[in-house]
């Protein structure tokens, strides 16, 4: 079925990503958050970020102020019932997604397809207590997601090949790169990348190196844009230990272990980028490591 109406959840970094990119695209968007200052913010973002792509000859004027026409906010969960598509991103717990989908199922369209944005939950049982396991996917986007080209597709055990080859087509007019991928525990990027992370995080933990030499060894000896440290402050080490206790409560080995650091890092509220403090301290004009 063509995909038109789009309803996201979750006006946070990755909400507000994925309403961007599907309003630049064509999609009329419905974002949604239980906070209208949320809200309020999510449209200063794109505004914001839409204005830097007009600035850099990626797209007119007048594509920008039609894309941003595009975008309706409510706080209203209801009224993304009606939506072709929604997309589920809010917080990563499964309890907060569970509740998410059960509000929203009393509006349900019989032909909406639902997805979550998940980085590692299991698909199969989040589609499992809706109404149409069989019109449920993992939509994975990475952030941020105006500039990350991949998307992973998941598919749970019920969805159909409808399904699946309808979010492969949106996927392509959004100009991104599907991967498919299997659901298991982290899917295919996380599964590789947060335990790299976690292995970075336990070379700091035993006095292997330092932060800064740390990361310039994979940033000039792995030629990665991000050291393993400024990127797990990046995405959130609070994201990045959720992360960790899916792959290791999923799979049971113990090389997915939760280095303790990341645990003291965490309860210290130390998060990364968002809170100020993580593996470097953000707080000044040039991020200073803090160990």
């Amino acid at each position: 079925m063509p995909i038109q109406t789009v309803g996201v959840i979750g006006a946070g970094q990755m909400g507000n990503g994925i309403a961007h990119v599907f309003a630049t695209s064509g999609h009329d968007v419905l974002l949604s958050d239980v906070s209208a200052d949320a809200l309020t913010a999510a449209i200063g973002r794109i505004e914001k970020n839409t204005a830097r792509q007009v600035s850099k000859s990626q797209m007119s004027e007048g594509d920008r102020d039609a894309a941003l026409s595009r975008i309706t906010a409510t706080t209203e969960l209801g009224e993304l019932g009606g939506s072709d598509l929604v997309i589920e991103a809010a917080t990563e717990s499964e309890e907060v997604k569970d509740q998410i989908f059960a509000g929203l199922a009393p509006s349900l369209g019989p032909d909406t397809i639902l997805t979550s944005n998940t980085s590692s939950l299991s698909i199969t049982r989040l589609a499992a207590k809706t109404d149409r396991p069989e019109r449920f996917m993992g939509f994975h986007f990475m952030n941020p997601v105006p500039l990350i080209q991949l998307v992973e597709l998941i598919r749970g055990i019920a969805t159909s090949e409808d399904t699946y080859q309808t979010l492969l087509a949106v996927v392509g007019k959004l100009g991104k790169t599907a991967a498919s991928a299997e659901d298991y525990p982290g899917f295919i990027v996380n599964r590789v990348l947060i335990p790299m992370i976690n292995e970075a995080i336990y070379a700091l933990y035993e006095g292997v190196g330092d932060v800064a030499s740390i990361d310039a060894s994979l940033r000039l000896g792995a030629n990665h844009p991000m050291g393993p440290l400024e990127l797990g402050d990046f995405i959130g080490l609070d994201t990045c230990l959720a992360i960790m206790h899916v792959l290791n409560d999923g799979l049971a080995d113990t090389k997915y272990r939760p280095c303790p650091l990341l645990v003291k890092y965490v309860e210290a509220g130390w998060l990364g980028r968002k809170t100020g403090r993580g593996f470097y301290d953000y707080r000044g004009e040039t991020p200073v490591p803090t160990r």
